[in-house]
């Protein structure tokens, strides 16, 4: 397996987390914890595991500021190390850990960023309602016309970076702290010149622990995609 790191943000994750660092063990891939001081004791819990398992290490942070920050973050910590590929993935099992290394194998063969995807050939969601599904395709359709993109999935979360996208990528410049990060981060590699593959996974909706979907978060995706589009246009990324 490829010297590579998960990022694994985690707020109130504590039902989920020891299931997902043990189903990960196997795999042979390091794993960060970035924990946001989670009231249920799931930092707690994350120092617990690190202490058991080869390859967990802890980053606590003081306050919850969202996934964006957390990642980033996270993407940080990281690069002060030698790792090739910087993954990141849900803690709650809408990612299937079995599908790490299908990601991982896509950059081993030229890939720069491996998106896990929904909406290519192959790809799925399982326990979804009407109403979600067309909120997830409709975000994803309107990030890609905006955008001027043929990725179909800009939305998800499960990727695979090869180390010198987020090197190269100014990361003092992404300020999405909710799921505008996906798509910002895809957008930025790719007005890089990095190459973008998706790879078909199956998405399904978490059992445990509660979603941190929000209208403030939905609501800060639809304005930064034409902001995305503009500072392009502007040269300005």
């Amino acid at each position: 397996m490829a010297d590579a790191v998960v990022c694994l943000p985690t707020y109130n994750e504590r039902e989920n987390l020891e299931r997902m660092l043990r189903a990960l063990a196997p795999l042979e891939v390091r794993v960060l914890v970035i924990d946001d001081n989670s009231p249920d004791g799931t930092g707690e819990l994350a120092d617990t595991l690190a202490a058991e398992l080869d390859g967990v290490s802890v980053l606590h942070r003081p306050v919850k500021e969202g996934l964006g920050p957390a990642y980033l973050a996270g993407f940080r910590e990281v690069l002060y190390g030698d790792a090739a590929f910087v993954l990141e993935m849900d803690c709650d099992f809408s990612h299937d850990p079995a599908d790490v290394p299908r990601l991982l194998a896509a950059c081993e063969q030229g890939a720069d960023l491996a998106l896990g995807s929904r909406y290519v050939e192959g790809g799925s969601t399982a326990n979804w309602g009407l109403g979600r599904r067309i909120v997830s395709a409709g975000g994803s359709l309107y990030a890609r016309t905006l955008l001027g993109l043929d990725i179909r999935d800009l939305t998800g979360g499960f990727k695979c970076y090869r180390r010198e996208v987020l090197e190269r990528v100014d990361l003092d410049a992404i300020h999405s702290k909710g799921y505008a990060f996906q798509i910002e981060t895809t957008y930025r590699a790719l007005r890089a010149g990095f190459r973008v593959v998706e790879v078909p996974i199956r998405f399904a909706d978490r059992t445990e622990g509660t979603s941190k979907m929000s209208r403030t978060i939905f609501l800060e995706a639809v304005a930064r995609v034409p902001a995305l589009r503009l500072a392009a246009l502007a040269g300005r990324l």
